[in-house]
């Protein structure tokens, strides 16, 4: 039997099994995540131990220190070459820190002697055969030669040493006929302080000049010079003063000890003649020095020059 369909009843197409459906449009729903309170737990399975943790922190330490030091060492090697550090640069800078403190006028004369009586320190140097820098400058330290030694024995180590005091005390002094001709007590004040800090560089004991000198003479000198700078820095405590007891104290130990080695006896051995012209030279600059400062004190306030 046959069965025929009412051409007037609309039935819905049969569905097609192959047509996409809605679902098929969805993203597809992420899986639930408990909290992980680790940041460094490892997902693909156990955290991590501590010291793996810590390795890479670490390395990454070493790494930032070793190029930090790196270019510290390329800095250093290229510090001579620097122009702050050149002998224009370094005064300029030097009166910029000391008129701070006195005004531009003082300071520009208290570096010029100062220069004067480092060049004292390298025209001797370059006497000796030695080359040496010109001086550079350091504020509130004063000034620096570099040079490969001062020479091949302590005599000429005295002569290099007694030779800056010197010239520094004719600069000094040559402030004096300036201001009896101005009239000008600036050029007093200014002859004073070159006296002082002359007078000052003759304490016995390194690296003062005094204690170059002492090298030609007795090394017990070292012992006296180190015990009267110690007491001036604890009746007059100053940084300046401190450092030079640290680096007078480390440099007066490495003397004493090595001064009986044979190198030591070699370089220690000075003709009779010649201690008695470094003691006459270095006492009558001590009472020159001394008479210099009196003649030209002048009570005065830098502040106002």
């Amino acid at each position: 039997m046959t069965e025929q369909r009412n051409p007037n009843l609309w039935l819905p197409p049969s569905p097609d099994p192959y047509a996409p459906s809605a679902d098929d449009f969805r993203a597809p729903p992420e899986p639930e995540r408990s909290p992980d309170p680790d940041p460094s737990h490892d997902p693909g399975g156990d955290p991590k131990p501590w010291y793996k943790r810590a390795g890479g922190g670490v390395a990454a330490l070493v790494l930032l220190i070793v190029k930090f030091a790196a270019k510290i060492k390329v800095v250093l090697l290229l510090l001579p070459k620097l122009k702050i550090l050149t002998t224009s640069g370094s005064m300029l800078v030097s009166v910029a820190a000391y008129s701070l403190l006195w005004g531009w006028k003082f300071a520009l004369g208290f570096v010029l002697l100062l220069f004067v009586h480092e060049m004292g320190h390298v025209i001797q140097l370059r006497r000796e055969g030695i080359k040496a820098s010109a001086p550079v400058f350091i504020p509130f330290l004063g000034a620096a030669v570099w040079a490969k030694s001062l020479g091949g024995n302590a005599i000429a180590e005295a002569r290099v040493g007694l030779a800056g005091p010197i010239l520094g005390s004719i600069g000094a002094a040559a402030c004096i006929p300036i201001a009896d001709a101005t009239g000008n007590d600036f050029w007093r004040a200014l002859a004073f302080t070159g006296f002082f800090l002359n007078l000052f560089n003759l304490l016995p004991v390194v690296p003062l000049d005094g204690g170059r000198a002492m090298a030609a003479l007795s090394p017990w000198m070292w012992i006296v010079g180190f015990a009267a700078l110690l007491a001036v820095t604890i009746a007059f405590p100053n940084p300046i003063l401190l450092l030079i007891v640290l680096v007078g104290g480390l440099e007066t130990w490495r003397r004493w000890r090595d001064r009986n080695s044979p190198e030591g006896r070699s370089y220690y051995k000075v003709p009779g003649y010649a201690r008695v012209l470094v003691a006459a030279t270095y006492i009558a600059l001590i009472g020159l020095l001394a008479f210099g400062m009196s003649a030209t004190h002048v009570p005065r306030d830098f502040g106002d020059t």
